[in-house]
């Protein structure tokens, strides 16, 4: 977070909440330039900036980073645009709406598109590892999310390796575990029950139309040989059969009736509901509960929520599908990951069919269960997660650790599919310096925090790893909801209030990676920009040369491209396991996004 004054950016350092909002009051009686970016909760940031003079301009700037989701062989991004938390908002532009995106990827990336803005991007190849998409028109829209999905070339489970060093400090790692093809398809049927939320939090944002929808992409995926119910819920469950039922033509016309018939209202008690699904189970086959909600329950619910999740029957697994922006992603995140399910979050401009075809993939696929991770060679710690979740097809498995020592390491992977063991070794570098990747420093730290949270929500009382959370979150420049983002006037006001600059100089080392990615990138573009054109044509002394082939053209700008699939070369920090080589399923893939998006009018 940083704020310009005087015509200078100022960055900003994370503070324990309560003093950053008493450093921040302190200026605001003498009218000096103080910043304020508070978490409210688990949804909600808020910003405080003072003083603005009237019809003034203030510039301020947010950044922040994330993981994109990995479906089968799919890598979304989502830009969510849709958060309008005022009805009176208005949320048209009054100047300039434009987004550049940029992908470069270890792995083929096959394809870019937008279910979103399919007619507004302009897509760009420059090779089979680096693309470009851009955005641009004069006024715009603020309550559609920007959904960019780019198809990659995955087919073998595999490991990858991403790692950040600085200087004598140990060092951070990010590892990527997926599961591609081999993994053998399901051949039995199976159950599923979808809870689907119908109360009154669902009227906005369009979501609980993004839910029917989704449940009826959903079913037509469905094999004869499986069952289906469909339920929803407020404050309590309203099943449609009462009983499992095949997805014939007559009962997906009446699940689409009954569907169509739902209105958001009510309050959110999921509580009955996923009681009702458990009653679904049998002892011959699985049982998916399918819950798609905001997840906006009463937090005094969720530890008996999170203990009915521990409660379910055997062979139950619990799938929870975020429907929307304004959603609790760390509860359902919490349910799925208790049950050994999954979570998965929509976009009212996702392509669902898309959604539902790979979410159904991963359920037709074993799951690896009791998966480890052993690393010989170098020392490693404090990994997040510290318990590993079921592998499931398509869904990267993604460790975040510490390093000590540089060099080969071996990594070991083990896991039973249907009670069949799976062993898999690989060699990959852990260097003793690499400043190209300090992303996954704040990543490691931020995930940490998430657990701490987690471990503490399921036990009743936060109260306990507080003080922790708090030292992460100033450490590692993290706003959470007991630290808070303070901008000062100069480097003084920070000495004075004994705020060391360490957002500082952890952002210096983050813009230093992305300039150095980004002449990386200007490079691949440059040489793709060569090939465009005429070509000059080699002279020779003999006039019987033989004439010159003619010259190829690098694709250029279109509003859809794919590149072919290249042959990439053995990579280090990458493995397909049972392959002789290749950069492994995952590879690093980073995605540089920046986005003009015009101030919104405000009304009154």
């Amino acid at each position: 977070f940083s704020m310009w004054i005087n015509g200078k950016e100022m960055t900003g350092e994370v503070v324990e909440k309560e003093r950053a909002r008493q450093i921040y009051n302190s200026y605001k009686p003498q009218k000096r330039d103080p910043g304020l970016l508070e978490q409210v909760d688990f949804r909600t940031f808020e910003m405080r900036v003072f003083p603005i003079a009237p019809n003034g301009d203030q510039r301020v700037q947010v950044e922040y980073y994330q993981e994109l989701d990995a479906d089968h062989d799919w890598f979304r991004y989502v830009y969510p645009l849709a958060t309008t938390t005022r009805p009176q908002a208005d949320t048209r532009t009054t100047g300039r709406f434009a987004i550049a995106f940029e992908a470069k990827s270890e792995v083929p990336i096959a394809a870019v598109e937008s279910p979103s803005h399919s007619n507004d991007f302009v897509v760009a190849t420059h090779g089979a590892d680096h693309v470009q998409a851009s955005l641009e028109r004069k006024g715009g829209r603020l309550d559609r999310d920007v959904v960019i999905d780019l198809h990659a070339a995955r087919p073998k489970t595999g490991i990858d390796v991403v790692t950040s060093r600085a200087g004598r400090e140990d060092g951070y790692f990010l590892l990527s575990l997926t599961a591609g093809e081999d993994l053998a398809k399901l051949d039995t049927g199976m159950d599923y029950v979808f809870v689907l939320d119908s109360s009154g939090s669902m009227g906005d944002d369009g979501k609980l139309a993004i839910s029917k929808e989704s449940v009826l992409a959903f079913l037509r995926t469905l094999d004869a040989d499986d069952r289906f119910e469909v339920m929803t819920f407020n404050v309590q469950p309203y099943p449609l059969f009462s009983a499992l039922r095949a997805p014939d033509a007559s009962a997906l016309e009446q699940a689409g009736s009954f569907l169509n018939t739902q209105t958001a209202r009510g309050g959110t008690v999921l509580n009955p509901a996923m009681t009702t699904a458990y009653k679904y189970g049998g002892p011959d086959r699985p049982l998916n509960v399918v819950v798609l909600s905001d997840g906006l329950a009463e937090q005094r619910d969720r530890a008996e929520l999170l203990q009915l999740i521990q409660n379910r029957p055997r062979n139950a697994r619990v799938f929870c599908i975020g429907v929307g922006n304004d959603v609790n992603r760390p509860l359902l995140e919490q349910m799925a990951e208790d049950s050994g399910g999954l979570a998965a979050f929509l976009s009212r401009t996702d392509n669902f069919d898309r959604q539902a075809q790979a979410f159904r993939r991963k359920l037709m696929r074993p799951a690896a269960s009791g998966v480890q991770i052993a690393i010989q060679g170098v020392e490693t710690y404090d990994l997040e997660p510290a318990v590993l979740p079921d592998l499931h097809h398509g869904v990267p498995v993604r460790i975040y650790g510490r390093y000590r020592g540089s060099g080969r390491a071996k990594v070991s992977v083990k896991a039973d599919v249907r009670g069949a063991p799976l062993r898999q070794t690989a060699d990959l570098e852990f260097p003793g310096d690499d400043p190209r990747n300090p992303e996954i420093e704040r990543m490691w730290a931020w995930k940490r925090v998430d657990r701490l949270l987690k471990t503490a929500d399921r036990a009743g009382s936060r109260a306990p790893v507080t003080a922790e959370i708090v030292a992460l979150g100033e450490a590692y420049s993290i706003v959470t909801e007991y630290t808070s983002f303070l901008v000062l006037e100069n480097d003084d006001e920070y000495r004075r209030w004994k705020i060391e600059r360490r957002n500082a100089d952890r952002t210096g080392r983050d813009r230093a990676a992305q300039a150095g990615r980004e002449a990386g990138l200007e490079k691949l573009r440059r040489r793709a920009m060569a090939d465009i054109g005429p070509q000059p044509v080699e002279r020779t002394a003999s006039p019987r040369s033989a004439p010159q082939a003619p010259a190829t053209a690098a694709p250029t700008a279109s509003p859809a491209s794919a590149p072919a699939p290249a042959q990439t070369t053995r990579n280090p920090r990458g493995v397909d396991f049972g392959s002789g080589g290749g950069s492994g399923p995952v590879g690093p893939l980073f995605v540089l996004v920046s986005a003009w998006l015009a101030r919104r009018r405000r009304n009154g």
